[in-house]
């Protein structure tokens, strides 16, 4: 059985961890649990410092528990952040739950049968028969507002103000721990820092309800060199579901990372152990244009996530816009990863009906559209070699019609070697 604890240590992923914690987990095979409320039907990378929590936690010779919050989802965690959640239907819930149990078993082995294989559990089955009244008189009375109040979760939300509904979610995460403490012999709850008041409202609730010990254990929410959140971009979340994020534009995120944030990822989500790491840092610090740890880290986590035949569409679609893309690595691009490969490229509308006797390609670059400034500066353009369409050098006299279009709808444009423009037809 390996250390859990200094596994996650020198990979830098400790916050906060409760006094007697590592000595558990050294004496016996502990079942530990991180919950996640299954608010979208996809996780997004920002919940993969916790999977991969999980991931280690099971190579180390324990048992995980993955607890989606079919009860909790449905009333929305308020730790640190500034508005309520909007509350969802049990049919939504349930529907996000199957599919990010889909997603959780590229990390974690639910299959294999051993001591220590992992199990999904929902909330909703031991909460839903609560009553109201029987719950705040059972429950409710073994922790005071005084210690809720306390929690630095919820004292940032009194200035904004919080309901009722939010501050009794500490409450219900903590019956959470002790249910599992009774059931499933759980000893051990982890999540990120801003998780620690909830967690530790759990452990509280087990000492006084069972006189029982139980541990906690929380990681450093993750933010980028700049102090940007983690998994955020400026259109929004990075997800796993690739009709959410392409397999491109997740291989990219990871690729174009900082060299900083690099090293700190390459610790937290990849299974390489210390020495491998710290072998692939060396080789990044004696040429660090060739970017060896985001090649390794966008490599690895595209194949989790998405499998090896994604991963090399995205290595195709990466190499389009360094020249190395041919017409056919273009036609077999869905129209999502061209779009986001020429996201913020100047486009130019044409209506479809306009292929259908097809146009020629000085009319289609200099008068149907302005791409160019006129027919004369067109028909020189291309007596030197320089324009392209869909990657193949045209001439003259060349038609453009239905079959040029890639995916019924787009042609590329290239002028040199940097200038691309799209031409839609609609």
């Amino acid at each position: 059985m390996k250390n859990f604890v200094e596994e996650l240590r020198w990979r830098g992923m400790i916050h906060n961890v409760m006094p007697g914690t590592e000595d558990e987990l050294m004496k016996n095979m502990t079942t530990a649990y991180v919950g996640i409320d299954p608010t979208a039907d996809s996780l997004h990378i920002g919940h993969l410092v916790g999977v991969m929590m999980l991931t280690h936690l099971q190579r180390c010779g324990h048992r995980p528990l993955v607890v989606l919050g079919g009860a909790t989802g449905m009333i929305g965690d308020p730790s640190f952040k500034s508005d309520e959640r909007t509350l969802l239907s049990i049919r939504e819930i349930e529907y996000n739950q199957d599919c990010i149990k889909k997603q959780l078993s590229k990390f974690i082995d639910f299959e294999t049968p051993s001591e220590n294989i992992a199990e999904i559990l929902n909330n909703y089955t031991w909460t839903k028969d609560w009553t109201f009244l029987d719950f705040i008189r059972d429950i409710g009375k073994h922790i005071t507002v005084n210690y809720m109040m306390a929690k630095d979760s919820v004292k940032k939300r009194l200035e904004t103000g919080l309901s009722f509904t939010e501050f009794s979610y500490q409450l219900l995460q903590g019956y959470d721990f002790k249910y599992l403490y009774e059931n499933y012999n759980c000893r051990l709850q982890m999540g990120g820092s801003d998780q620690w008041g909830n967690i530790t409202t759990g452990t509280e609730l087990i000492r006084r309800m069972l006189q029982g010990e139980a541990y906690a254990l929380t990681c450093p929410l993750i933010t980028k060199a700049d102090g940007g959140k983690f998994g955020k971009t400026e259109k929004g979340n990075i997800w796993l579901d690739p009709e959410k994020t392409s397999p491109y534009i997740f291989y990219q995120f990871w690729l174009n990372c900082s060299d900083d944030d690099a090293k700190k990822f390459i610790r937290i989500f990849t299974l390489l152990s210390k020495e491998e790491v710290e072998e692939l840092e060396k080789e990044h610090d004696q040429a660090p244009h060739l970017r060896a740890i985001q090649k390794v880290l966008a490599k690895d986590l595209t194949i989790r996530v998405h499998g090896e035949k994604e991963f090399n569409s995205a290595i195709e679609a990466s190499e389009i816009l360094f020249g190395k893309g041919t017409t056919e690595t273009l036609k077999k691009l869905d129209e999502k990863t061209l779009l986001s490969i020429f996201d913020g490229v100047p486009m130019f509308e044409i209506d479809k009906e306009e292929f259908n006797e097809g146009i020629n390609v000085i009319e289609l670059v200099a008068g149907k559209t302005n791409l160019l400034a006129s027919k004369s500066e067109a028909r020189r353009t291309l007596k030197e070699n320089a324009l392209s369409l869909n990657r193949t050098k045209v001439k003259e006299d060349y038609i453009c019609n239905e079959s040029d279009l890639l995916n019924g709808k787009y042609i590329l444009v290239q002028k040199g070697k940097k200038n691309y423009y799209l031409i839609i037809a609609k």
